[in-house]
């Protein structure tokens, strides 16, 4: 049953999706060398385990403060 897909147009679509993801995901590990990914746009601490570099001076219910540089290799910090 067809149901009236155009099937060169779907692969197309597909491979543009592809072609878009693969990007950002070139992207994140160029960057995450650089800029921790657990980091916010408002240099809080999204992790969901402890780092070297977290702020833990933050009322309750608060993320913690991202208090480390940029010109980092943030992938030494973490703690396993």
């Amino acid at each position: 049953m067809d149901h009236g897909v155009d099937r060169a147009r779907y692969e197309a679509s597909i491979a543009r999706l592809h072609s878009i993801f693969e990007g950002i995901s070139q992207t994140t590990n160029e960057v995450s060398t650089w800029r921790c990914p657990y980091k916010s746009v408002e240099n809080r601490c999204t992790a969901a385990f402890g780092c070297r570099n977290q702020d833990r001076s933050v009322p309750d219910g608060e993320a913690f403060i991202c208090t480390g540089s940029d010109d980092l290799d943030y992938r030494l910090a973490w703690e396993t």
